[in-house]
């Protein structure tokens, strides 16, 4: 049965995480009904082209390697980020650091 709080009703929720985080009851039945967030197509933020044959011969597989473990992000970027330096993955860092 959900709660009043500040007038509102409360969402009865089904589990509560350590980190704060919940799922509640009638936003999970939202999603699932006919016509709801499922049935939605996934929404492409921005595709990017493929890389070319130049820019992939200015990076090299150790940058690439280095980027991924230390910046935990998809080689794809990684290797898109090297490529926008043109190999330097000083530059590189800098960037995704944000220097």
């Amino acid at each position: 049965m959900a709660s009043r709080q500040n007038g509102r009703l409360e969402p009865e929720v089904i589990v509560n995480y350590g980190d704060g985080f919940s799922y509640s009851k009638q936003v999970m039945q939202e999603a699932f009904r006919p016509g709801g967030i499922l049935d939605k197509p996934p929404v492409v933020l921005h595709a990017t082209p493929p890389l070319t044959k130049a820019q992939r011969d200015t990076i090299r597989r150790e940058d690439v390697d280095l980027i991924v473990s230390e910046f935990e992000i998809p080689k794809a970027q990684a290797e898109r980020v090297l490529a926008e330096h043109k190999g330097n993955v000083s530059d590189a860092l800098r960037e995704l650091v944000g220097l």
